[in-house]
């Protein structure tokens, strides 16, 4: 009954993200004017004004703090968490982490004039609100467009206009080069990312969207959507010619029923940090497209399609430029940093199920 409870949980978190779009936010966040005070609409529909330039920025979710650093933000952060604390500087900030979630009452110490909340924390919205905080409801990111346009509303909403579209010229020049390695590409690979105990991501999620941009088929997008739990018939009959794996799921190949799959016979996965294949925002985007890519096609990819920030902006200083391991072709396997899921809607799955396995643990 527990394990039961636990995943109707994640399935109410999915369900908060599925119906929510990138039109929430109907404020044109491309705007040239930057000046406050600023009105926009959020996820939730309410309309959120910000008077000044907000000086103490909260975010509830790693998504939203690596955007801030990439868009010369950093300085602004206070409070974030666990996950995010990858990020150069974030020792210095609040943990607003609770066992899952955020902690109201942490986030309300760090005196935010500005809380930037993901679409994984939909249930942390009204009780900040509740506390009296401005609390800005970033709609769900299933596309590279959208982590365009939420990097966008981002800069908005804390005055670094110039700085996000930055980032997004940055991330749009990656992109292309990258598409451009497989542009021409026959016979892509099938593939899964399995995230334990059956559940995989399919369509409409942010996962899919890098997998194709690396060139493969993610096979569970034919037919389901969000992150279903299939039986190990369904994952057999998908047969997927390579699994993408992280740290969390490192060993997953050998284990049924993936071991008997093509891609477990074969021995085929594609390693990526975990932090960059959940965490819809820039970075994640850049160095998962090129480690992925360059696993997938090591006779077509070219370290050299790498395009550095300053290639694109060569008058800014390179604060949030991504180190070397972040952007080289590799195995890109984890360090020792916090390479953990981030609460994205896979990131709460991935919750769920180690809670679910510490629960089942203790049982007698």
């Amino acid at each position: 009954m527990r394990r039961l409870s636990l995943v109707c949980v994640f399935a109410l978190l999915v369900g908060s993200s599925a119906g929510v779009t990138s039109a929430a936010a109907t404020a044109d966040t491309q705007a040239d004017d930057c000046s406050f005070p600023v009105t926009m609409t959020d996820a939730t529909g309410t309309e959120v004004t910000i008077e000044e330039r907000p000086e103490r920025v909260t975010t509830t979710n790693p998504s939203a703090a690596q955007t801030m650093w990439e868009i010369d933000g950093r300085s602004q952060v206070v409070g974030l968490t666990q996950y995010a604390s990858y990020l150069d500087g974030a020792e210095s900030r609040t943990n607003v982490s609770a066992s899952f979630g955020v902690n109201v009452e942490r986030v309300v110490g760090t005196n935010p004039d500005l809380v930037i909340a993901p679409n994984a924390s939909a249930g942390d919205v009204a009780p900040l609100r509740q506390a009296g905080l401005t609390v800005y409801h970033l709609p769900a990111a299933t596309t590279i467009e959208d982590i365009r346009a939420k990097t966008a509303t981002i800069g908005r909403l804390t005055g670094n206009c110039e700085g996000a579209s930055e980032a997004n010229a940055w991330m749009d020049a990656n992109v292309d080069a990258v598409r451009q390695v497989t542009a021409d590409a026959e016979d892509r690979p099938t593939a899964l990312y399995p995230l334990g105990g059956g559940y995989v991501a399919a369509n409409n999620t942010f996962v899919t969207s890098l997998i194709e941009l690396a060139g493969a088929e993610n096979v569970a997008a034919r037919n389901h959507t969000q992150y279903p739990q299939l039986s190990d018939e369904v994952i057999l009959r998908f047969d997927p010619d390579v699994l993408f794996v992280t740290e969390n799921t490192a060993n997953i190949a050998e284990t049924e029923p993936y071991a008997s799959t093509t891609a477990g016979e074969t021995n085929s996965t594609v390693s990526a940090r975990a932090r960059n294949i959940n965490q819809p925002a820039p970075r994640s985007v850049v160095s998962f497209a090129h480690n992925a890519t360059a696993q997938l096609y090591p006779d077509r990819y070219d370290a050299d399609s790498y395009v550095p920030r300053s290639a694109v902006t060569p008058a800014v200083t390179q604060t949030s430029e991504p180190t070397p391991a972040d952007h080289t072709p590799s195995t890109d396997q984890p360090t020792t940093d916090a390479s953990g899921p981030g609460f994205t809607a896979v990131g709460a799955l991935l919750a769920v199920l180690a809670l679910v396995s510490t629960l089942s643990r203790r049982r007698p």
